[in-house]
């Protein structure tokens, strides 16, 4: 069972996973468990079936169900230490489950982050929101017994260097102001110096944080965001959009995140898990070790 750090309307090829699952209680997992089986048997599947689901207000909603392999097997196999698609492949040709001694895998105490890769680099100017449409062309895993450093590792592995010091810019929608609170002053915790527009500043102000005010990119006031990128004093920027599109001011931010190689984050989850990885990162204290160290005693 995985789960994405992402919320639902980004793609599932698109949003980061955890195995085991980060925010899900014990029955909840169970339920998505004997909901898995009772499809596969229903569906009579013979071989590798992803089921998609989402979960709101404790109620448990199946998206899709796909009789067929992902590219997140591979990450599943390894993450499990189990060679799924070689089992599965078995099992498609008529060798029994018991023959192949297959089974679920207790949890080895360690957890692995599917990290996806974009092309946005590739691509100048295109907005890099994420959204329903896949766009990522690859993904990576990391992996250690700590989530933090799981998904820090995982963010390394993909190219996108998280900072342990400077200036972080944050600018998010309305809905999500109130939830931005936390991840500000975590920020703020650690020595970032934060900056962020009228909206997202006045929100953090009601709760005791003073952010450095910067205006919209059309007020044309200078610096803006991007002076400050250019000039190397922003290594991070925390944007979930409200308008998407290169005419647009996030748009023209995001886009240039990616000329500048600052990495973005666009969820709050997202931002969230960011900033666990950089108190991680800076708490210094994690290591490289081999996969098959990760694979615990029932492995």
């Amino acid at each position: 069972v995985m789960e994405h750090i992402e919320q639902a309307g980004v793609h599932s090829g698109d949003s980061s996973c955890t195995i085991p699952p980060w925010s899900l209680g014990k029955s909840m997992v169970e339920r998505v468990r004997t909901t898995a089986r009772r499809l596969a048997e229903r569906l009579n599947v013979r071989g590798l079936m992803n089921v998609q689901m989402a979960i709101k207000d404790d109620q448990l909603f199946i998206i899709e169900v796909n009789p067929r392999a992902s590219r997140t097997v591979p990450f599943v196999g390894k993450a499990k230490h189990v060679p799924w698609a070689s089992i599965a492949s078995k099992g498609m040709m008529g060798n029994s489950l018991a023959d192949l001694s297959a089974k679920e895998v207790p949890e080895t105490g360690a957890s692995a982050v599917k990290e996806p890769v974009f092309p946005f680099s590739r691509f100048p100017g295109v907005d890099v929101v994420l959204g329903p449409e896949m766009r990522s062309t690859g993904e990576v895993m990391g992996i250690d017994v700590s989530l933090p450093v799981a998904v820090l590792k995982a963010s390394m592995s993909a190219g996108v260097m998280l900072p342990s010091e400077g200036g972080v810019f944050i600018s998010v929608r309305e809905g999500d102001k109130k939830e931005i609170v936390s991840v500000a002053r975590a920020l703020m915790a650690m020595g970032f110096e934060v900056y962020s527009t009228s909206g997202t500043a006045a929100a953090l102000a009601k709760h005791g944080l003073k952010p450095a005010l910067l205006e919209k990119l059309s007020a044309g006031a200078r610096p803006n965001v991007i002076d400050l990128m250019t000039d190397g004093k922003i290594q991070l920027v925390i944007n979930t959009p409200t308008k998407t599109g290169f005419g647009t001011d996030e748009g023209v931010i995001r886009a240039a995140t990616v000329r500048l190689a600052v990495p973005i984050i666009t969820t709050i989850t997202g931002a969230r898990a960011a900033v666990e990885a950089i108190q991680a990162l800076k708490a210094g204290d994690w290591g490289v070790a081999a996969l098959q160290d990760y694979a615990g005693n029932d492995a």
